[in-house]
């Protein structure tokens, strides 16, 4: 298993793709704009023209895109990659997605004789760097077994979930528990503000006791110190919390933290803040 097709070399893919060459896997990339993939070329990628293409002769191919109808097009496109991946390959999709459509995915790739699983995964910009990832993995245990030099080059933390879908549910959940966190976090800040406080004080005494988070002590504090760049862009949490939402509905769970938080974060969105990152949210509370 050395060949790997590569789509998707955004914030988080390009990293994850080079920790993937530095362990001496062979890879293709395939991204919508290219520019994004030119430091991978420079290492000695191979660049393509299509997923597609991307797919052709690979032994592994993963992807890391956008949103669930990227996920559809790339895989069950007329030029996607179960359309031009050999029987036996093994695909890996890591956006965080639908547990529906992976399901989907599964079956269809189970048809052509390849190997699907679903496998997002949480840490944010700095996992990705530094090789550290959560990766929750939906699919059979076999490739899952058989994936195991592929994911411990990119993360640390890498659980079986169970079958296919299983490893978005996964995803949905930690998800879900980020934005109450988040939301929680922005809205103390909100009350010191309101109430006289000073707020780097505020997060001075507080930030190291019970209160104590990734969110509050990462991701808030760089709003709080005024960095805004995208660690993970809000629109994308976005997309994550309505998956969230979309299929707590059909399993039966109310969730109602979830709604207000994605509420919050289609308004900020409204207010072209969508390619900020998550701390942006900080705004909603009236934080600058």
């Amino acid at each position: 298993m050395k060949n790997i097709g590569f789509i998707g070399t955004g914030i988080m893919g390009a990293a994850m793709a080079g920790h993937l060459m530095d362990a001496g896997f062979k890879l293709s990339v395939y991204n919508r704009t290219q520019a994004k993939a030119e430091g991978l070329l420079a290492k000695g990628a191979i660049w393509c023209d299509s997923p597609g293409a991307c797919a052709k002769g690979q032994d592994v191919v993963i992807t890391i895109v956008g949103y669930p109808k990227d996920v559809e097009d790339v895989y069950l496109g007329a030029d996607g990659i179960l359309a031009n991946a050999p029987a036996g390959a093994y695909v890996v999709d890591m956006t965080t997605s639908s547990p529906i459509l992976a399901e989907k995915i599964f079956a269809a790739a189970r048809d052509k004789g390849i190997h699907a699983v679903d496998a997002p995964v949480t840490g944010g910009d700095v996992g990705a760097k530094n090789a550290t990832l959560s990766i929750l993995v939906g699919g059979e245990a076999d490739a899952f077994a058989a994936l195991q030099p592929v994911f411990t080059a990119m993360g640390k933390n890498i659980v079986h979930m169970g079958s296919a879908g299983a490893g978005q549910k996964a995803k949905a959940c930690n998800q879900i528990a980020i934005a109450g966190a988040l939301a929680g976090a922005c809205e103390a800040y909100a009350y010191a503000k309101a109430s006289g406080l000073d707020v780097e004080k505020t997060y001075q005494a507080i930030s190291t006791g019970a209160a104590s988070s990734f969110q509050m002590n990462n991701v808030v504090r760089r709003g709080l110190s005024g960095d805004f760049a995208p660690g993970f862009m809000l629109k994308h949490f976005g997309k994550d919390l309505a998956i969230g939402t979309e299929t707590s509905a059909a399993y039966g769970a109310a969730l109602p933290v979830l709604a207000q938080v994605l509420s919050e974060v289609r308004q900020m969105e409204r207010l072209q803040e969508g390619d900020k990152g998550t701390q942006a949210l900080l705004h909603y509370y009236g934080i600058e």
